[in-house]
């Protein structure tokens, strides 16, 4: 009887990674939760980014372990401080036997307008080392109003394959039928603890069912939350309404250019029926010197994907907390009658 061809590690393992399941889950554990919540709570306004580290088991991607990137400026040379200082912080996790596999990186925002071009050149650059990477963020400003505004994002493989040939004009996009919904995925989160943690939780739960958070959702003032969105919101307006007249302006010149294409085809082709008459051979019907024959350059439709992002972003944080609201403010009318 034929026996199978043995397999190595590294075949093993390549046809393991081939077919690995996609991304279902990001399984954050609640001290990583609290240390987010720490960093980007104590400097915000100010945004602030940090490293996540664990394990990427399956379709779960576990997050074990975070620490924080220093605050810096845009130099050369603290921009290499910082990798240095990375280096060295998981080299100390490694000695301690603390998990020091890169999985992502985790960043603070404001209001939810962290969907910028710098979050995709970041995506991808962990993308070149990482097979799978996510980002989590986290919004001081709306967990004020008693809400764990806490989300993971990683881009749509469609969408990076666009990218890595840096393809966003319309032929593209039709072609790949891709939309502004389509550039970030959003994982469910996951918030796991060890049962002696769960433990110490319950020993520390107070008497009282209600806590702070239930307070803070009974708050009747949402004005300077309402005041700030709607402010960048018609900020992402004016943006939108820039890229539109980019768009608007390259296709009334690719209809100017092609009047004159036309124009210039009838006068030769005429200058050529002339010619024939006369016996002479005719010109080329094209000309690549003719300026009006050079392709116009397509603006690229990245940039109004990501502010129509931004918009449908700030209109769903409006919607819910205008929602919430009012439902505070009927409960308050009940109660005083």
């Amino acid at each position: 009887m034929a026996t199978a061809p043995s397999r190595s590690f590294l075949q093993v393992a390549a046809t393991e990674e081939a077919v690995a399941p996609p991304l279902r889950v990001v399984q954050i554990e609640g001290l990583v939760v609290l240390k987010i919540i720490k960093h980007c709570t104590e400097f915000s306004p100010a945004l602030v980014t940090g490293q996540l580290l664990g394990l990427d088991v399956g379709s779960v991607l576990e997050v074990t372990n975070c620490f924080p990137f220093p605050m810096r400026e845009e130099d050369e040379e603290i921009e290499a401080d910082g990798a240095n200082y990375q280096l060295e912080m998981m080299r100390c996790l490694r000695e301690v036997n603390v998990d020091n596999n890169t999985v992502g990186w985790y960043q603070s925002t404001l209001l939810g307008s962290f969907q910028t071009v710098e979050l995709i050149e970041t995506f991808m650059n962990y993308q070149e080392n990482i097979r799978r990477c996510v980002c989590i963020i986290y919004d001081p400003s709306k967990s004020n109003q008693g809400v764990l505004a806490l989300k993971a994002l990683k881009l749509s493989d469609s969408f990076m394959e666009l990218y890595r040939n840096n393809d966003f004009n319309g032929e593209k996009l039709r072609e790949k039928n891709l939309t502004w919904v389509d550039i970030f995925e959003e994982i469910p989160i996951k918030v796991s603890n060890s049962a002696l943690v769960s433990a110490f939780m319950t020993e520390l739960e107070p008497d009282s069912p209600v806590t702070q958070s239930d307070y803070d959702r009974l708050q009747l003032s949402t004005n300077p939350f309402m005041e700030r969105n709607m402010e960048f919101l018609i900020e992402c307006m004016d943006d939108l309404s820039m890229e539109q007249q980019k768009v608007q302006f390259y296709y009334r010149n690719l209809s100017r250019q092609q009047a004159q294409q036309q124009t210039w085809l009838q006068k030769r082709r005429s200058e050529n029926m002339a010619r024939k008459a006369a016996g002479e051979e005719p010109l080329p019907e094209e000309d690549p010197s003719n300026p009006i024959f050079k392709p116009l350059p397509e603006p690229s439709r990245l940039d109004s994907f990501l502010i129509t992002n931004q918009v449908s972003n700030y209109c769903n944080q409006i919607n819910s907390v205008a929602g919430q609201s009012f439902s505070r403010l009927y409960l308050m009318k009940a109660l005083h009658e």
